[in-house]
């Protein structure tokens, strides 16, 4: 079958599966006629799956059909969830127990292909510049549509020295397929670094929040602090590694009081985290630098600053990635990796669904897709890619100056900026303290 073919009926079957979901939702909410739209739909299911072997132009092979629409079915509710077969269950089992080497990329779905989420600093990727909605098209040339996120990411791992063929269509270049080699390393997360921008505002950044990184940041502001820091510039961008409790921990530094984030699931009863006096380190005012590259704790973390009216937060909207996720297995000894439980912001919204809106919208032409945040899927087009890299940060500029001269002036000191936010509220007017206020804190922020 070809290519088209298949990729007909797979959609074909994504579709119908999708509605079978909604009419069990349905059925589900419904106590009175509990299941009774689900098996309707189930009726549908099946006829509609009969046509398509008896009356199709060609047989297709309904194992895979099955498979991709179970794998479409999964993305469209999670970009991060995977059904794993019995064998791939097994492996991924024993890859848990081992560090294993790696290209440096963390990943999840876009367009029923694997695609980057973002690239670890100073990893093989990252020198190779794959960058936040790439797309992977194949791994050592085995197709990664429909493949399973969490086989991806046991693709990507293996012995170091050793050499990983993928097949990457570079969103921001060309539609078209380029092949690249990397070679996997054993790496350790960027440590935490951190400098004085001007005689008042100091700057921290924190690639990762994983292996202790809380503590590294802590440790930086309270160096900067000593040396005469007034304000605070916490940059989180391209941070996609961390749990959304490390998140939590990191806004807690910040925030004396007022809700940090929470947690709830179907099976997982509610639980709200409030923000913890004795942990707070910095009280003077602060801004975070997120772009779309930012994803799980650092989120977490730029939504909890953000929804309290602690400060602003400047860049690109984040990725969208906060959940609790557990492999559900089943009878065959297959597995579903899904998520059981999504982590809410203090505004009420489920972080996965919404990622973190900045207050002030500036776009990093070296960036990935521009086309980031739309959540309609359309396959790759190209995008015109800069012929070189601005000599300044732009991004790090507008944050010192909102800092400097606050939300409004720093918006409209750009045309372009200013195009970019043209409904842009600010937390507090400039020149207001920025301590946290009894009444201030867990108030929804209108979006």
């Amino acid at each position: 079958m070809t290519k088209r073919l298949q990729y007909l009926v797979v959609s074909i079957s994504t579709v119908l599966l999708a509605v079978l979901m909604l009419g069990l939702m349905m059925g589900r909410t419904n106590a009175a006629d509990a299941g009774g739209p689900a098996y309707r739909h189930f009726d549908v299911l099946t006829e509609v799956i009969s046509k398509i072997k008896s009356d199709y132009v060609e047989e297709p092979n309904m194992h895979n059909v099955t498979l991709g629409a179970v794998n479409g079915l999964l993305e469209s509710i999670d970009p991060y969830a995977s059904y794993l077969s019995p064998d791939q269950y097994k492996q991924y089992l024993k890859s848990r127990e081992s560090t294993r080497a790696h290209v440096g990329l963390i990943v999840s779905r876009r367009f029923g292909y694997v695609s980057v989420v973002d690239a670890i600093p100073g990893s093989p990727a990252d020198k190779l510049e794959l960058t936040t909605g790439d797309v992977i098209e194949s791994i050592n040339n085995v197709g990664t549509r429909d493949m399973p996120l969490a086989y991806a990411e046991m693709l990507l791992q293996g012995e170091a020295g050793t050499n990983l063929e993928l097949s990457v269509i570079r969103v921001r270049k060309s539609a078209e397929a380029t092949k690249i080699q990397l070679t996997r390393e054993m790496m350790a997360m960027p440590p935490v670094t951190a400098r004085m921008l001007n005689a008042e505002i100091g700057y921290v950044k924190a690639a990762s929040l994983e292996a202790g990184k809380v503590a590294q940041i802590a440790a930086k502001v309270r160096e900067l602090a000593g040396q005469g820091a007034q304000k605070l510039v916490l940059d989180v961008r391209s941070n996609a590694a961390g749990s959304p409790e490390d998140g939590v921990a990191l806004a807690n530094l910040f925030l004396d009081k007022g809700t940090l984030a929470a947690s709830q699931g179907q099976k997982v009863p509610r639980q709200e985290v409030k923000a913890d006096a004795a942990k707070m380190i910095w009280s003077k005012p602060v801004l975070v630098l997120a772009n779309r590259g930012t994803s799980g704790g650092a989120e977490v973390a730029a939504t909890a600053i953000l929804d309290n009216k602690r400060g602003e937060v400047v860049g690109e909207r984040t990725y969208g990635d906060a959940a609790v996720r557990k492999a559900l297995t089943m009878e065959d000894g297959s597995a579903v990796v899904l998520a059981v439980a999504k982590f809410y912001n203090a505004a009420g919204k489920k972080i996965q669904d919404e990622g973190v809106a900045p207050t002030l919208t500036v776009i990093d032409p070296n960036g990935g897709d521009d086309d980031a945040d739309d959540d309609a899927p359309k396959p790759p087009t190209a995008v015109p890619q800069p012929t070189e890299k601005p000599s300044e940060d732009i991004q790090l500029k507008k944050a010192v100056e909102v800092l400097t001269s606050g939300l409004e002036a720093a918006k409209k000191s750009d045309p372009k900026i200013a195009a970019q936010n043209p409904d842009v509220k600010p937390v507090r007017e400039a020149g207001t303290p920025t301590t946290t206020q009894p009444g201030t804190l867990g108030v929804p922020r209108k979006q």
